[in-house]
């Protein structure tokens, strides 16, 4: 996938998969993340 130029907002949840993994996978994508976030959605 090619992200190149796109800004991204990560939401992640606290017990699946957090918001810095989905901040790593979408840099190494090219896309700037401008908010990541994990949260316990209980």
């Amino acid at each position: 996938m090619d992200l190149k130029g796109k800004k991204v907002i990560a939401l992640g949840e606290r017990d699946g998969v957090q918001g810095g993994a989905i901040v790593e996978c979408a840099k190494s994508a090219g896309a700037e993340v401008v908010l990541e976030f994990t949260s316990c959605f209980v």
